[in-house]
């Protein structure tokens, strides 16, 4: 009776079961998946996306009326999230969970990792979202009335987006006290992504600090610790500007110009400020300081792609299809391998 128990309970431990009375009950999944997100040390926001990731799968699993996972189960669940038009980026988030999920039941109760080397989707190259030209901000810009409140709070968001290259959580996290002098420059520290304190900063020109300045000054802001933008909804009014809102702002403002396309919004703005820093001369160094990206190659596909862009063989196809091969350097060799062919 015992080595039957003993299998049974091998069998069902992470999901939910009925059991007999004296015998220890076995946790249901539900269970599992709560003391899994107990036991993450990372952000809230972090433990929030395992939340709904996990809740994702188990519903997943529920539709099937599959009580008994196995390997299958998840390279089955991966094809189904791709099935569902999800990007890659969200697929491989919805995987990763699930692995860490099984990953913590193999450490912590000695369970199958069933998951173990299953990958996510593979991720397109380059970036999911596309920077602004430079015409397309200097419209922007202009486009903005700055005769009111909301349009001086809405043209010094976005001109700091766009000359620092900030992420939108960055911003939404400072306050105006983070505004301090040092060399005689302006700067603003932020809270950089995966930091727990503000000990980043950009450098904020007179181009950038100037529109700040006139925002705080018709807001009739004084409290150092307030937030450096905030809400002027009803509801909210005062209120720190959350990251939604902020999106919402820079999309609107996109729409006004006639701008309406999934991959321009404002996480565009960071693409764009790192792209017209290296157009406009910063070494790739340079740039990944701006950005603050962990690794140079992420910067590198922005140098990658201004530069594909600037020496485009499109270019001289169209040159020699047209004839006006005057700009193409080695006519010649071109010319004389058509004769030998």
């Amino acid at each position: 009776m015992s080595e039957k128990v003993n299998k049974k309970t091998e069998k069902k431990a992470i999901l939910p079961v009925k059991v007999k009375e004296g015998i220890a009950r076995i946790p249901s999944l539900e269970e599992l998946i709560s003391s899994f997100i107990r036991a993450q040390d990372v952000r809230p926001n972090s433990r929030e996306s395992y939340r709904k990731g996990l809740k994702k799968f188990l519903s997943w699993l529920r539709i099937r009326e599959i009580t008994d996972p196995t390997r299958q189960t998840i390279l089955d669940y991966k094809e189904s999230l791709k099935e569902s038009g999800l990007s890659s980026f969200s697929i491989s988030s919805y995987i990763v969970t699930v692995r860490k999920f099984f990953d913590w039941l193999e450490a912590t109760r000695g369970l199958p990792n069933i998951a173990k080397g299953i990958k996510g989707a593979k991720r397109a190259r380059g970036f999911r979202k596309d920077p602004l030209t430079l015409s397309q901000v200097k419209e922007l810009l202009g486009s903005i009335d700055k005769a009111g409140l909301r349009g001086l709070r809405d043209y010094a968001l976005i001109n700091l987006l766009t000359r620092t290259g900030l992420r939108t959580i960055e911003v939404t996290r400072a306050n105006v006290e983070d505004i301090r002098q040092q060399g005689g420059e302006a700067l603003l520290w932020i809270q950089g992504k995966g930091r727990d304190d503000k000990d980043e900063f950009v450098l904020l020109t007179g181009e950038t600090l100037k529109p700040i300045y006139e925002y705080l000054k018709a807001r009739g802001t004084t409290k150092p610790e307030a937030p450096l933008f905030s809400s002027m909804s009803d509801r909210n009014g005062g209120a720190r500007l959350t990251t939604r809102t902020l999106r919402r702002i820079v999309k609107d403002r996109l729409r006004g110009i006639g701008i309406d396309s999934d991959r321009l919004t404002a996480h565009s703005l960071r693409h764009t400020g790192i792209t017209l820093a290296l157009q406009a001369g910063a070494t790739v160094q340079e740039a990944q300081a701006l950005a603050r990206h962990a690794s140079i190659n992420t910067t590198l596909i922005y140098a990658h792609n201004i530069d594909r862009i600037k020496q485009a063989p499109e270019r001289k196809i169209d040159a020699l299809i047209s004839g006006n091969t005057g700009n193409i350097s080695n006519i010649d060799n071109i010319s004389n391998t058509n004769n030998t062919l």
